[in-house]
């Protein structure tokens, strides 16, 4: 039987924060490089199932990248709209990463 966990329970750190005007970006870092790796393969935060978890096209994921050195997982996205104009209801970006708290992540028997 494969058993899941969630990611908020494997990252040291998952976070979301501006970066420009245009630009939002999400850090998942872990403590350390065991559990990494596991997320890693697992395939639980991939360029897709980022798309999919924020329910943005694929066209908006500027960056993905697996950050060997800093055990991280670090992507960005296009906003809507940019950062303090009218109709953005969060300017500095801080409360987008809530939806991966409770991403399931695979994690072997």
């Amino acid at each position: 039987m494969t058993q899941r966990r969630k990611l908020a329970d494997l990252a040291k750190t998952i976070r979301s924060k501006n970066a420009g005007t245009d630009k939002i970006t999400f850090d998942v870092i872990f403590r350390e490089r065991d559990t990494y790796e596991m997320v890693k393969r697992s395939g639980a935060l991939s360029r897709a199932s980022v798309c999919a978890t924020l329910g943005i096209d694929a066209a908006r994921l500027s960056d993905f990248v697996e950050y060997d050195p800093g055990y991280a997982i670090k992507f960005t996205v296009l906003r809507e709209r940019p950062s303090g104009s009218p109709g953005d209801g969060d300017i500095f970006g801080a409360q987008q990463y809530a939806p991966f708290l409770d991403l399931e992540v695979d994690i072997g028997n």
